[in-house]
């Protein structure tokens, strides 16, 4: 028990190898208070501290990061102990949330590289083998991830040249890419979103093996894949980060990651790059974006073939309703999609055949609808890919702007426009009528 103890702890002789590494004094114009805090409070108590990873990258090429990650010789249980609000997280690997105001900063111990625990296929299962920072230069992914920032000497620490491939914009594996990939798949779908987001690109030997190990991706749990396509999503550059999914040479790994690729294919209108262009937009703009709504796009061509399938036998809303019952389970348990995400989308597809009934109150009732704009919005998104449903959304555009009188006589007089071409209208069942019962004999 002591002996298996102290293999976690300890570093095998493997990791002991020393790397030299090299200091540039960059002072960099780093003012976030959260971050300060932390890394002030630690080397108060007697440790190191550094800003690491993706602040210090963003910072060197002027981008404002949008969270920040601290290193430590710290373990995580004595990080808990200085910080009142924190907490503990993470099986793989334990690190520390420090909460600072409204803003959570993430800290981690130096790892070690020593001794893992991995499975059949080589991915790492536990790596809570600590150690030096030399030693957790080793267990960065990329080399542009791999620079420390000193707050006190106001210096860049560099183990792999890591800051001259961020100044000639490429993503560089730190190690055997291939070794790498195995440990942790994933981390090709983080190569694809760095590219894109950043402009960088991605080093030829650290390309080279995605191709043939992107399929190790479908044996990742899907909740960690969803967030790692969700961070693809909403990075502000989704585009770009989509045209880089050709390096996973278009493996049927996961729905929404089908439908990323769909929507990369310039061959036609697609819902979910319009989405993303207006998403992209929305964010470099400082805008408040919503997810279930992207999503609603996204999902969209799988939802709508259901729904025309239904529509032989039912009514356009009842087909619609079962379309997206028989979708729901497989989105929140086989896609990962959280519920909180699913009912937005429930909510705005469920509407969407309501658009088509102009007459009576119905068109009242629908705009008194909390989800009234946000499914208004995605019958615009559907109409500029379905030319049929360009008069349906003008009709709609008109009915909100316009006044109460107007309203009405639109709902009375004037004829409805014509619907999408896209899906048949049900037939509506005639009921038979009831047998009289004969009247028992007494």
């Amino acid at each position: 028990m002591i002996k298996k103890w102290l293999n976690n702890i300890m570093p095998t002789k493997k990791s002991k190898q020393k790397i030299k590494g090299a200091y540039h004094h960059i002072p960099l114009d780093f003012n976030n208070h959260a971050a300060l805090k932390v890394l002030e409070q630690l080397h108060r108590s007697g440790y190191e501290a550094y800003l690491v990873g993706g602040a210090v990258r963003d910072l060197l090429l002027d981008v404002q990061p949008k969270d920040f990650d601290i290193a430590t010789n710290a373990r995580p249980e004595q990080v808990s102990k200085i910080f009142r609000r924190s907490r503990i997280i993470g099986r793989r690997f334990q690190i520390v949330h420090v909460m600072v105001g409204s803003e959570t900063i993430e800290v981690s111990t130096f790892r070690s590289g020593g001794r893992v625990k991995q499975n059949e296929f080589g991915r790492i299962m536990q790596d809570n083998a600590y150690g030096t920072l030399e030693q957790d230069a080793m267990r960065r992914d990329f080399t542009c991830n791999a620079l420390y920032y000193d707050i006190h000497t106001h210096q860049i620490i560099d183990f792999h040249n890591g800051l001259d491939d961020v100044k000639a914009r490429k993503i560089v594996m730190i190690g055997d890419p291939a070794e790498r990939y195995h440990e942790d798949p994933v981390r090709m779908l983080r190569a694809v979103r760095l590219s894109g987001k950043l402009g960088f690109q991605i080093e030829e030997k650290t390309a080279a093996p995605i191709p043939d190990n992107a399929i190790l991706l479908r044996k990742e749990p899907v909740a960690r894949l969803f967030d790692e396509m969700m961070k693809i999503l909403f990075s502000g550059k989704a585009e770009s980060c989509l045209k880089q999914l050709t390096v996973l040479n278009n493996v049927d790994i996961h729905p929404m990651l089908t439908a990323m690729f769909q929507a990369a294919s310039p061959d036609q209108p697609q819902m979910g790059r319009i989405a993303l262009q207006q998403t992209d937009l929305r964010l470099q703009e400082n805008k408040s974006v919503s997810v279930g709504f992207v999503l609603a796009a996204f999902f969209w061509q799988a939802l709508a073939h259901r729904w025309q399938v239904k529509q032989k036998r039912q009514s356009s809303a009842a087909a619609m309703n079962d379309a997206i019952s028989s979708l729901h389970e497989d989105m929140e348990h086989g896609w990962g999609v959280p519920q909180r995400y699913s009912a937005t989308m429930r909510e705005i597809w469920a509407l969407q055949p309501q658009f088509e009934s102009l007459r009576g109150n119905r068109p009242f009732r629908l705009l008194s609808q909390a989800r009234f704009r946000a499914a208004y919005d995605f019958l615009l998104l559907r109409a500029q890919c379905d030319e049929t449903l360009q008069p349906l959304a003008d009709w709609w555009t008109k009915f909100q702007h316009t006044s109460e009188e107007e309203r009405r006589t639109m709902t009375q007089n004037q004829p409805q426009p014509e619907k999408s071409s896209e899906y048949k209208p049900a037939k509506k069942k005639r009921r038979r009528p009831r047998k009289k019962k004969k009247a028992v004999e007494e």
